[in-house]
């Protein structure tokens, strides 16, 4: 998770690629976490505690690979780590108001978004099958996201607030990849981490709820969080962030839900329609075609 790597720039695509893959499968594990903690605590207050618990397994990794304190964050570390933790923020927020199926949806557009972003921002222009991966993945989304139609009614000011959270992902994204230029992935990884905290703090008390849970057994779900999904999923895409194109990272993402949909059908017995299995499938089928049409480039 170094700054330095060697190896050849298409090696190190393969490898940013299989990053991302085992990052978005990691993380496609935090709302079904997550939802198993809302008994304990609330949403904001959880995604609080995932980054606080995640703060000290990162800044031991880093003295020990680095064999140093981290190093001073860029300006990108910092304003990718607040647009993480709006992301989150705003999306739970999303939730109370809006379908689930909407709020999932909307969010999924900002991650595929972000190719388009960095096209403009960071001058890579993406092969010509992404554009195809794209609206396969969208469609894949849709379905995924939409199929079920079982949880409450749309509302057009949750859906707004929806968009709010799809943009702050593609700032995410696009923050995360120039802040990868000056710094390795762990830490990276870190600085986003303690802004994450800062501003999740800000918005348990914006939003009214409790800092700690009624009984220390609430501190488990966002221990597992913090550590293994935090830690290990976005160490993993962060890092990949950095090896690989951005365009392809934002349809890799998008592994996410189809992950947690699958664990949901075992967990909850929440059996996925076919609309939603067929979903799934092309989604990851958008996933293999935008990753066959990335071209090698060499980062940092």
């Amino acid at each position: 998770m170094t700054s330095v790597d060697i190896s050849p720039p298409a090696q190190r695509e393969w490898l940013g690629v299989l990053m991302l893959m085992g990052g978005a499968i990691a993380v496609g594990f935090a709302p079904i976490a997550l939802r198993l903690g809302l008994e304990d605590m609330g949403p904001q207050a959880i995604a609080f505690w995932r980054y606080v618990f995640a703060l000290p397994v990162l800044l031991i990794l880093v003295v020990l690979f680095e064999r140093r304190a981290p190093a001073k964050p860029n300006i990108f570390a910092i304003l990718a780590g607040i647009c993480f933790a709006l992301d989150i923020g705003f999306w739970h927020w999303s939730l109370t108001l809006t379908s689930v199926s909407n709020a999932t949806f909307i969010v999924n557009i900002g991650s595929v978004c972000v190719g388009f972003l960095a096209w403009l921002f960071l001058k890579e222009r993406p092969a010509p099958i992404w554009f195809l991966a794209v609206v396969l993945a969208v469609a894949g989304a849709a379905a995924l996201s939409l199929g079920g139609q079982t949880d409450k009614g749309a509302s057009f000011e949750g859906d707004r607030i929806a968009i709010i959270a799809a943009l702050c992902v593609s700032g995410y994204f696009l923050c995360s990849k120039l802040a990868r230029r000056s710094m390795n992935g762990l830490e990276t990884l870190f600085w986003l981490t303690l802004v994450e905290a800062v501003v999740a703090a800000g918005m348990v008390m914006a939003f009214g709820e409790s800092f700690m849970p009624e009984d220390l057994s609430g501190f488990r779900v966002p221990m597992i969080l913090g550590i293994f999904i935090h830690v290990i999923g976005q160490g993993l895409i962060i890092t990949g962030l950095g090896r690989a194109p951005t365009s392809v990272a934002g349809v890799i993402i998008l592994l996410q839900p189809v992950v947690a949909a699958a664990v949901s059908w075992k967990v909850f017995g929440e059996t996925l329609t076919s609309l939603q299995a067929s979903g799934g499938l092309l989604i990851l089928f958008a996933v293999w075609l935008a990753q066959r049409g990335r071209k090698p480039q060499a980062i940092d």
